[in-house]
């Protein structure tokens, strides 16, 4: 597995701290690679070290519960700073007071856990602020191309805007394998990590919400629209039980909701807001004949490689032209048109007339897959496979 330093140097300067060290994301997207490459690199300096996976059922049988942690790393640790390792802690009972405790002994804990029961949420509630969350996504494009190479496979950037980003998938040869793979695994983040968990009783009405969402990646939606949607072939569903439905798939890293910010108003438009999938073979899933939405995947794609690039996002509408994003970082902020192709003369007056409505004092991207360089001498244009291979806007 390809070494993932973007996210091992965010957790890297706090080795030594007696914070609880929260590795957290979708399911089956690294999180447990990350913790034990982070364990390889202490255990260069320290042999100090206690790690324990909690899907092996002997390790399970054999701690228990959280007193036989405490008493297990007791027996085990030496000396001076020890650092803990636990992978899928959620799987152990009573294990929140028992990590409160180690991190009180000079040991550095580390924790990894399902986001069925580790969500953002509890995070507050269980550790009071004793923790720093580092939070874990699919592949992007860069660590697809180095992970394939190390496979010696290949994945076109057609390949990434169907199929996303999770790690596994790219192990598998066909594409009938590739597919059961992901259908499998999202049927383990509905069911496990959502309908188990929260006890959702109304298991069709909430399956047909998910897929409503799924397929509204990109787009600007509502609460009412999906109630709207829902009522064609369900019984009546109250707005309340939909918004929260949706944080359920929020909390659990599948979906980013990002709101529209009206500068009219001076305030993000609080009845309406745009869906980013997780990863977007969640849309691609639910594709009849081939037929996948790349332009929405494409936008999608875009959001996620932003935000792994550490831009913070809005949607952008001044009452008279939208733009898909406004990104800010380091005091910089980027007006951002992604389209698939702006070679139709219809597409190119859609893209551009919002950019003729602004400023200068913020720079303006389009990203679109095309070939030729449409740049002119206030928006500069790039290319979709040169954007997939960048660390920042301005590189």
């Amino acid at each position: 597995m390809i070494r993932r330093e973007h996210y091992i140097e965010q957790i890297r300067e706090f080795y030594d701290s007696d914070l609880i060290k929260i590795i957290t994301g979708i399911r089956r997207c690294g999180k447990s690679v990350i913790l034990e490459q982070v364990m390889n690199e202490i255990k260069m300096k320290s042999d100090n070290v206690i790690y324990l996976n909690f899907e092996d059922k002997k390790i399970l049988n054999k701690i228990g519960n959280g007193e036989g942690l405490l008493d297990y790393v007791e027996s085990n640790r030496k000396k001076g700073k020890c650092y803990v390792f636990l992978d899928e802690i959620q799987l152990l009972d009573n294990y929140v007071d028992a990590v409160k405790t180690l991190r009180l002994h000079d040991n550095s804990v580390f924790i990894t856990g399902s986001n069925s029961k580790i969500l953002s949420k509890e995070f507050t509630k269980d550790f009071s602020g004793r923790y720093a969350k580092f939070r874990i996504k699919p592949f992007v494009y860069k660590e697809i191309l180095e992970y394939s190479k190390e496979l010696n496979k290949e994945c076109n950037i057609i390949d990434y805007l169907v199929w996303g980003g999770f790690p596994k998938r790219f192990e598998f040869d066909s594409e009938e394998a590739r597919y059961r793979y992901l259908a499998d695994l999202e049927e383990t983040i509905v069911i496990n990590d959502l309908i188990t968990r929260f006890k959702i009783k109304k298991i069709e009405l909430f399956k047909s919400l998910v897929d409503f969402i799924f397929q509204s990646n990109s787009r600007i939606i509502s609460a009412k629209s999906i109630k709207d949607y829902i009522k064609h072939t369900h019984e009546t569903c109250s707005v309340n039980t939909i918004i929260k439905y949706i944080e359920y798939l929020e909390e659990a890293y599948i979906i980013e909701k990002i709101r529209p910010y009206s500068t009219k108003k001076k305030e993000t438009l609080k009845y309406y807001f745009k869906v980013y999938n997780e990863d977007v073979m969640f849309n691609s899933l639910r594709v009849v004949d081939n037929r996948y939405d790349l332009t929405h995947n494409l936008e999608n794609v875009i959001y996620n490689e932003l935000i792994y690039m550490g831009y913070n996002i809005n949607i952008y509408n001044d009452s008279e032209n939208d733009i898909d994003f406004l990104a800010h970082k380091d005091g910089k902020k980027y007006y951002i048109q992604v389209a698939y192709s702006v070679e139709d003369s219809k597409a190119y007056d859609r893209e551009f007339k919002p950019f003729s409505k602004l400023d200068n004092s913020c720079k303006k991207i389009l990203i679109t897959n095309d070939e030729l360089d449409y740049s002119t001498s206030v928006v500069t244009h790039i290319k979709l496979k040169d954007f997939l291979l960048m660390e920042d806007l301005d590189s």
